[in-house]
């Protein structure tokens, strides 16, 4: 894992709009901008004919009423020319298509993205209409795309004009794994990933997938999640994924199936793990049991590792709306200021 030594010169402020603000991950990731001590908000926007154009941000949350008073403007010709002019950055909290046709016209612009839709996340533009169901045309910026898993890539994000902040499944599932990957003690077998995820993590919109009197827990995306290939690029490694939707608001809690190879010590597992001793948003330890409510509304990993002879179970606890998404974006825009990881999150 690179230290933080390669982080630019600080810089001071930035203006920064959120575009699909309306959502469970805009309207946190509007809450965390407000009270970010470098950042300044120019706008909070919507879908030029959305419902929600108009309203009040804090009308939809009044859980945060004293932060969010603010309108939801509707995105018209003239609002993104608005945003061209006093942005330095747009946070994209939108549905991928939207991001991909979005993202190309902001950039072009001068501005910097950080898109926290799907939409640049895979590097292979023919993954697209397998796992996202379109045909991706933008090949110039899925290429030039950071990949935004802030404690692994800082100097990616940080040189980027466009990031793209990961899945919360590939958030939990990748910061748990990638530490025996890159200490090379994995196995060559497959590894098998079930993780649970709170209703939050299907959105806002009414779905009757997601109403609770039908959910209970239940498994969706057998055998064709689009976060499979996400989490098989990153890592280097086949995955068998399964996800799993419960009956409770929000965190994800990952259980990590994987086979050591032959020669590894026990003290050689836990030194793995030592790679995140100096990263302020990951606590892990050996034998624990990470518990979603521990971090529900926090913006942490937490990871615990159980051994018995080569196999090996990892736990990892996040919660979906925080480090799954809008804390990760400000990890992300941090690394882009030149400032430390946690600003703004603590």
């Amino acid at each position: 894992m690179p230290s933080q030594s390669i982080y630019s010169q600080s810089i001071e402020s930035q203006t920064v709009a959120i575009i699909g603000a309306s959502g469970y991950v805009g309207a946190e990731l509007t809450r965390l901008v407000q009270q970010h001590p470098a950042l300044s908000l120019s706008g909070c926007y919507v879908s030029e004919h959305s419902s929600d154009a108009g309203t009040l941000l804090s009308d939809l949350y009044p859980q945060h009423a004293q932060c969010l008073k603010l309108p939801l403007q509707g995105l018209s010709d003239s609002e993104k020319s608005r945003i061209k002019h006093q942005a330095d950055t747009v946070f994209l909290c939108t549905d991928h298509r939207v991001s991909v046709a979005l993202a190309p016209e902001l950039l072009e612009a001068g501005l910097k993205v950080i898109d926290l839709s799907g939409g640049f996340r895979l590097e292979k533009a023919e993954d697209y209409p397998a796992f996202y169901g379109f045909e991706h045309q933008q090949h110039q910026w899925l290429q030039q795309a950071a990949y935004g898993l802030a404690e692994w890539y800082p100097g990616e994000i940080a040189a980027a004009r466009l990031v793209a902040v990961p899945g919360c499944y590939p958030t939990a599932s990748l910061m748990a794994l990638l530490p025996l990957k890159q200490a090379g003690l994995l196995s060559d077998s497959k590894i098998i990933i079930n993780a649970v995820s709170g209703v939050t993590g299907a959105g806002r919109k009414a779905s009757l997938t997601s109403h609770g009197a039908e959910l209970s827990l239940q498994a969706y995306g057998l055998f064709g999640h689009r976060h499979t290939p996400e989490i098989a690029q990153q890592l280097q490694h086949e995955v068998l994924f399964t996800p799993h939707l419960a009956q409770f608001p929000r965190g994800i809690l990952a259980t990590l199936y994987a086979e050591l190879k032959d020669d590894v010590s026990e003290a050689e597992l836990d030194n793995t793990y030592q790679c995140y001793a100096r990263q302020p948003l990951v606590r892990f330890e050996k034998q624990a049991r990470p518990a979603i409510k521990n971090v529900v509304q926090q913006p942490f990993a937490d990871i615990g590792w159980h051994r018995q002879g080569n196999q090996l179970i990892v736990l990892s606890a996040i919660d979906n709306l925080l480090k799954g998404a809008a804390s990760q974006a400000i990890q992300c825009i941090n690394l882009q200021l030149g400032r430390s990881l946690e600003e703004g999150l603590l």
